[in-house]
């Protein structure tokens, strides 16, 4: 299992953020290129998994269909991928799901459901866009994430998607690593001028496009 210690960053140029990564004592690197992440969430019907987030409950899961590049309709070599969590830990189970258009969706649920193993019936809830950029240590003991351009388009109430409507402006940086390196932390984290805080891009997606619910 490993941490994510997350940061979410307002007010500050994400040029600024990675300049502060490029001096970092740890001589932090890029690792991989930019490129864009695309997520389809699922939940039951009455948001038990983004009740949980919000209510703190220490042991839960988050599901999702993830996959990369600008297309957002036709999706290729998309993953499902179900986030678990214990308390400040977490793992993730990811299986190889077919290539299919967005509109058709909701034809994934008996998939869904045979590969999340849960008792509640998953139905498709979000879908979100960010860029991320990559960053680790030389050892590869510690990886970095730094995720801007975030957007949310409802799957419950806003029909089609055609384009995004809903932005947050927020940076979201993430320290990530193994149980077994959380000793060796501080050595990253001390160097970060941010304030750690909860993040969630679920919650705060829901939150932004299903205020029909009474969400605020």
């Amino acid at each position: 299992m490993r941490y994510e210690r997350k940061y979410r960053i307002t007010n500050t140029h994400l040029g600024l953020i990675h300049q502060i990564l490029r001096n970092h004592p740890a001589s932090l690197r890029k690792i991989y290129p930019d490129r864009q992440i695309n997520n389809v969430y699922w939940d039951s019907i009455g948001l038990q998994t983004y009740k949980d987030n919000v209510m703190g409950i220490a042991e839960r899961q988050k599901f999702r269909i993830r996959w990369y590049g600008e297309n957002v309709l036709e999706i290729k070599n998309p993953k499902l991928e179900i986030k678990k969590r214990i308390n400040e830990l977490g793992s993730k189970e990811i299986f190889d799901l077919p290539d299919f258009r967005l509109p058709e969706i909701n034809s994934l649920s008996l998939t869904i459901e045979q590969l999340t193993r849960v008792n509640t019936n998953l139905i498709p809830i979000l879908l979100g866009s960010y860029q991320r950029s990559y960053w680790g240590t030389f050892d590869k003991k510690f990886r970095l994430t730094v995720d801007h351009n975030i957007q949310f388009h409802s799957l419950l109430n806003e029909g089609t998607f055609k384009h995004y409507v809903h932005h947050d402006d927020a940076v979201i940086l993430e320290v990530k690593y193994d149980e077994e390196w959380d000793a060796l932390a501080d050595r990253i984290i001390q160097y970060l001028p941010f304030r750690r805080t909860k993040n969630s891009k679920y919650v705060i997606g829901v939150e932004y496009s299903n205020t029909w619910l009474g969400i605020q």
